[in-house]
């Protein structure tokens, strides 16, 4: 028969178990004391009752002892997902720690020095300062055509005339490539700054890894000349003619 005993302390289960006698004491000479949702113990006996066979268990000896205690599913679910996260963190530090040696390999084995390292990225920003005096040449004429198809729709609209679908299309397509170009000088101008800050990494992981101290930084390229359109000479002004002899 299954003896249960709510409300009791773990201090005095031993106690209880003795004076009632012998039936709430497995023949091991356990018994078992269960939870509530809440954690809290609120019975013992020889067998968890059905309702509470899922919530966490402690077995003790006759004298009270805890001999074993046993997760509720709750706190199974919970130990499980902690489990999980921390597997998932130690995986993520094992990828960290991988990449990181293959970096530094490749760092070693690509320069010699750190101004073999100024080098590189100087010649980076030059390829990109030529992109962007490039892109601020091809702005103008794509700004001014842009306007044009503007300025021809507004016309149009303001003599309550319709707009042809062609002038919409070169609306359009002068929208795109003015846009286009202008993020495209964004994009370069965002890399430079990304290449500065990623050489600067580099140097200060190579003297790291080398042991010494970082040596001077050599000096970033100048900034390119700006570009100025050419302008078309203008045309030659012809004589009046001289008047016809009468």
């Amino acid at each position: 028969m299954t003896r249960i005993f709510s409300g009791i302390s773990l201090a005095v289960v031993g106690m209880v178990t003795f004076a009632l006698g012998a039936p709430a004491v497995h023949a091991q000479g356990k018994i078992v004391c269960w939870k509530d949702a809440a954690g809290k113990v609120v019975g013992c006996g020889d067998k968890v009752p059905a309702e509470y066979a899922t919530s966490g268990t402690k077995e003790l000896d006759k004298q009270g002892n805890v001999r074993k205690t046993g997760e509720s599913a709750e706190e199974a679910t919970k130990r499980q997902a902690a489990e999980k996260e921390q597997a998932a963190a130690n995986a993520d530090e094992k990828r960290r720690v991988t990449e990181q040696k293959r970096q530094d390999t490749a760092l070693l084995n690509t320069f010699s020095s750190e101004k073999e390292i100024d080098l590189k990225r100087n010649r980076e920003l030059q390829a990109l300062d030529n992109f962007i005096v490039q892109q601020n040449a091809a702005i103008k004429g794509a700004a001014d055509r842009f306007e044009d198809a503007k300025k021809r729709v507004a016309d149009l609209e303001k003599d309550k005339k319709p707009v042809p679908p062609a002038a919409k299309e070169d609306l359009a397509r002068a929208e795109r490539e003015f846009n286009r170009i202008t993020n495209d000088i964004a994009s370069n101008e965002k890399a430079k700054k990304e290449t500065i800050t990623t050489y600067a990494a580099y140097r200060k992981r190579y003297a790291e890894l080398r042991g010494v101290p970082m040596g001077p930084e050599a000096p970033l390229p100048p900034p390119p000349a700006p570009v100025v359109a050419a302008k078309l000479a203008p045309a030659p002004v012809a004589p009046p003619a001289a008047p016809a002899k009468k």
